[in-house]
C-alpha cells in the first residue's frame, strides 16, 4: 500500500479519498487554490501545498505545480479525484514518468474509452450495443451530410467531452451548421479538443450506468447498474440504485458483456459504463468514465463494498477480494442528491458566505460534503455542496427517508437546490420510477406556468 496520497481534488470527493487513506493507513496531500485555503480538505489533510491562484487553470489544472506539490511532499502517489484532471490521459502519462502512481487506469486504457469515438469502436467490438452515429465531423457541411445518413433527430457531442458540455439536440438540417459551430466553441473552450460525433437521438430515454471494477490480476467485476435519468441540462441530479427498469436477465446479461470489454482492452481501476434505455428497455453504449462517479456512494450501500478504498488497493497492485456474485445481490435500494450553490428558481450558480450549516442524520442517510459553516463558497468552481444519500430496505421508504433528510438539511446565508429536490421526489412519474432523462424539464415547465 503506499505511503502518501496526494489528492488533486478540492471539494467533497477530496474529504472522499482522505477518509478512504486514512481507514488504510495512508497519509494524504491536499492541494489548494489561494481561495480554497480555509476548505475542508486542507483541513482534514496530513499535510496541504498550495498551488495557486483561484482560477482552476492556475491552480487544479496546473500540472507542474501539481506534480512539483507531489515531490516536495513525498508523496508515492496521485488520486485524481472526479472533473479537473481525473480523465486526462496526457496527466497520467506525466505522472507515471515522475515515478509516481496514478490512481485510476493505465494511460492507454483512459485513452482508449476516455475518446468517445474510440471508445464506441471499442463497444462495437466487445459486443455492446450502440446507437447509429458518425465519425469525427470535419466541417458543418459535413455534418450535415452525416446528419442526413444517421436520420433526424441526432445529438451532437464533443470528442473529448462529458458533463453535458458541448452537446446540442439537433432536430432539423436547418439547425445542423449552427450547432456545429456553438459545439465547436464549447468542446474547444472546454476540453481543447473541437472536434465533434452525431449520435441518434432517443427522445424520452433513461439513463443507466454500470459500475466496473478491475484489478491486474484478471479479476473484474460489475456491480449493477445506477439509475440516472433525473438530469438537468445533461447535468444529473437524482441518482438511485437499482434502477426499476431493470430486470436480472439483462443486468445479468449486461454485466458480462462488460466484464468482456473490460478484461479484453485491459482496463483496470474504476470504470463506469453509461447507456441509454429506450422505450423497449433496450440499451445503447454511450460512453465510459474512466474516474470515480459523483454517484458512487449509491453503489456502496447496496452492495457493501467501499469504491474508493477498492480503488487504492486496485492502484497499489493488490487483488480483488469481492464475493463471485453474479450479477451482484443488492442489498436494499439507495438513492442520492445532489445538493448544489445555485438559485432555486433561475438555477444560476450562488457562491456567499454559509451562515448556518445542519446536516442531516439518522439511521440509513450519509452526507458527502466539504463545506462548513462559516465558510465561503467561491464563484470558480462547480456548485455542488453535498450529496445526500440514503439507504432503506425499499426504494419507497428510501424516497420517504430522502424527503426527511432533505427536511432536517440546513444551509444558511447561500441559497441551494433543496426545495426543488423535494420537488422532484413528490412528482407522481419519479415516486412510480418511471422517470425518463426529460422529466427534469416537464416538473420545470410546469413550476414556470405556476408562477404565471
Amino acid at each position: 500500500m503506499f505511503r502518501k496520497v496526494l489528492i488533486a481534488n478540492r471539494g467533497e470527493i477530496a474529504m472522499r479519498v482522505i477518509r478512504a487513506c486514512r481507514e488504510l493507513g495512508v497519509k494524504t496531500v491536499a492541494v489548494h487554490s489561494e481561495v480554497d485555503s480555509k476548505a475542508l480538505h486542507v483541513r482534514f489533510a496530513d499535510e496541504a501545498v498550495c498551488i495557486g491562484p483561484a482560477a482552476a487553470a492556475q491552480s487544479y489544472l496546473n500540472v507542474p505545480a501539481i506534480i512539483s506539490a507531489a515531490e516536495i511532499a513525498g508523496a508515492d502517489a496521485i488520486h485524481p479525484g472526479y472533473g479537473f484532471l481525473s480523465e486526462n490521459s496526457e496527466f497520467a502519462q506525466i505522472v507515471a514518468r515522475c515515478g509516481l502512481t496514478f490512481i485510476g487506469p493505465k494511460p492507454e486504457a483512459m485513452k482508449l474509452w476516455g475518446d468517445k469515438l474510440t471508445g464506441r469502436e471499442a463497444a462495437r467490438r466487445f459486443g455492446l450495443p450502440l446507437l447509429p452515429g458518425s465519425e469525427a465531423l470535419t466541417s458543418a457541411s459535413h455534418a450535415e451530410s452525416e446528419a442526413k445518413r444517421v436520420g433526424l433527430p441526432v445529438m451532437m457531442k464533443a470528442r473529448g467531452g462529458g458533463g453535458g458540455r458541448g452537446m446540442r439536440i439537433v432536430r432539423k438540417l436547418s439547425e445542423v451548421r449552427r450547432a456545429f459551430e456553438s459545439c465547436t466553441a464549447e468542446a474547444m473552450a472546454s476540453f481543447k479538443n473541437p472536434e465533434l460525433y452525431l449520435e441518434r437521438f432517443v427522445e424520452r430515454p433513461r439513463h443507466i450506468e454500470f459500475q466496473a471494477l478491475a484489478d491486474d490480476h484478471g479479476q473484474v467485476w460489475t456491480m449493477g447498474e445506477r439509475e440516472c435519468s433525473l438530469q438537468r441540462r445533461n447535468q444529473k441530479l437524482v441518482e438511485e440504485s437499482p434502477s426499476r427498469a431493470m430486470s436480472e436477465k439483462l443486468r445479468s446479461e449486461m454485466g458480462e458483456r462488460i466484464r468482456k470489454a473490460i478484461r479484453e482492452t485491459g482496463y483496470t481501476s474504476l470504470g463506469t459504463l453509461e447507456f441509454l434505455m429506450d422505450e423497449d428497455k433496450s440499451l445503447y453504449f454511450m460512453e465510459m468514465n474512466t474516474r470515480v462517479q459523483v454517484e458512487h456512494p449509491v453503489t456502496e450501500l447496496v452492495t457493501g463494498v467501499d469504491l474508493v478504498v477498492e480503488q487504492l488497493r486496485v492502484a497499489a497492485g493488490e487483488k480483488l477480494e469481492l464475493p463471485d456474485t453474479r450479477p451482484w445481490k443488492f442489498r436494499g435500494h439507495a438513492l442520492e442528491c445532489r445538493i448544489m450553490a445555485e438559485d432555486p428558481e433561475t438555477f444560476a450558480p450562488w457562491p456567499g458566505l454559509i451562515t448556518e450549516y445542519h446536516p442531516p442524520g439518522g439511521g440509513g442517510v450519509r452526507v458527502d460534503s466539504g463545506v462548513y459553516g462559516g465558510w465561503t463558497v467561491p464563484q470558480h468552481y462547480d456548485s455542488l455542496l453535498a450529496k445526500v444519500i440514503v439507504h432503506a430496505p425499499t426504494r419507497e421508504q428510501a424516497i420517504v427517508r430522502m424527503d426527511r433528510a432533505l427536511d432536517e438539511f440546513i444551509i444558511g446565508g447561500i441559497r441551494t437546490n433543496i426545495d426543488f429536490h423535494k420537488r422532484l421526489l413528490a412528482d407522481p412519474e419519479v415516486r412510480e420510477g418511471r422517470m425518463t432523462t426529460r422529466t427534469v424539464e416537464r416538473i420545470m415547465e410546469q413550476r414556470k406556468r405556476e408562477r404565471g
